[in-house]
């Protein structure tokens, strides 16, 4: 008896035989996402894991680079510069459209505010300081907005969550253009810096006169209240899965490599900080093995993982992107 207890133990200790683990890192805004198919995807497949770090678009970037991860992940594209480092070619595959929402907490208004663009530029210049100031008044009719002093709350590590927000701020305001200007890791004129997009949820949460940005989930997650903007078209739009589609649809012409920006999309129903996310594959895995695991992995998330973006706040690939997307995962081996 106690030789078959034995025995039993060992198989146990014993790794099961075929079990590849896949090493990612990068991007908190699509985290959620990916934790959901990552987890599915391995109860599908016991013989494979998925692990995932969730540190940031920059990491995601530097890791792939450094070869120290099978995949990155961000929600910012490689630059010309940083593609020319990699010692293989590496593929941008979008896997889902997200929005980034200006969340606050302003003692005695639990109702949505509606921001205008020169007032978020302005906010996050540091030329408006106060709740009350007449810009912001003047967006909101009606609503009494107190005489607290604003607390920009931005991003203290390289982000794609940045990226997406900058590149709007640059678009819509000269003086950001400028000054600024975007990037995953910028110089900010004011404010306090928080890691995560978790990290950026709780600090608005606990500091009264908090403003900053999140991805959607992260507010719907922890009932932050989050503004209605004005889009490009004028329109005030709140964000949802159907103005992030609608910024998306705004891209014509996809470009092959799938780099492409969406902010401050045109269309009377666009939500104006939308943007998809990537994930960063070499083209040539470190072996046979990992390289098949990961086209079928991509295949599963185009034939079943996109179906599930909804439950998430994330919107799936316009189906024109997904099948070029099909196609360009052809490459991977």
């Amino acid at each position: 008896m106690l030789r078959k207890l034995a025995l039993l133990c060992l198989a146990l200790a014993i790794p099961a035989v075929g079990q590849t683990t896949l090493n990612g890192a990068g991007a908190t805004f699509p985290y959620p996402m990916y934790s959901k198919w990552f987890s599915d995807y391995h109860k599908l497949h016991p013989d494979v894991e998925i692990n995932y770090q969730s540190i940031g678009s920059g990491g995601g970037i530097r890791q792939v680079l450094a070869q120290t991860v099978d995949f990155g992940a961000a929600d910012v594209t490689m630059t010309d510069e940083q593609l020319s480092q990699a010692k293989v070619k590496i593929l941008h595959i979008p896997t889902v459209l997200g929005a980034v929402v200006l969340a606050y907490n302003v003692p005695g208004v639990s109702g949505d505010l509606r921001f205008s663009a020169q007032v978020i530029a302005d906010i996050c210049l540091g030329k408006i300081t106060s709740w009350n100031d007449p810009a912001i008044v003047k967006d909101n009719p009606g609503v009494k907005l107190p005489a607290q002093s604003i607390v920009v709350v931005h991003r203290s590590e390289g982000s794609g969550t940045n990226f997406i927000f900058t590149d709007y701020l640059s678009k819509i305001s000269a003086e950001w253009a400028g000054g600024p200007g975007k990037g995953a890791s910028i110089k900010w004129p004011v404010g306090l810096g928080a890691k995560g997009n978790e990290g950026v949820a709780g600090m608005i949460r606990q500091m009264d006169g908090a403003f900053g940005y999140l991805e959607l989930i992260y507010a719907a997650q922890n009932h932050i209240p989050y503004g209605t903007m004005k889009n490009a078209a004028g329109n005030w739009v709140k964000a949802s899965l159907e103005g992030t589609t609608a910024a998306a649809a705004s891209v014509k012409n996809m470009p092959a490599d799938f780099r492409v920006s969406i902010t401050n999309a045109p269309g009377k129903d666009a939500y104006p900080i939308s943007s998809f996310t990537w994930l960063l594959i070499p083209m040539q895995s470190k072996d046979q093995a990992r390289g098949k695991i990961m086209v079928d992995f991509l295949t599963w998330m185009l034939d079943d993982g996109e179906k599930m973006t909804a439950a998430l706040d994330y919107a799936p690939l316009p189906d024109s992107v997904a099948a070029k997307v099909r196609e360009s995962i052809k490459q991977v081996h």
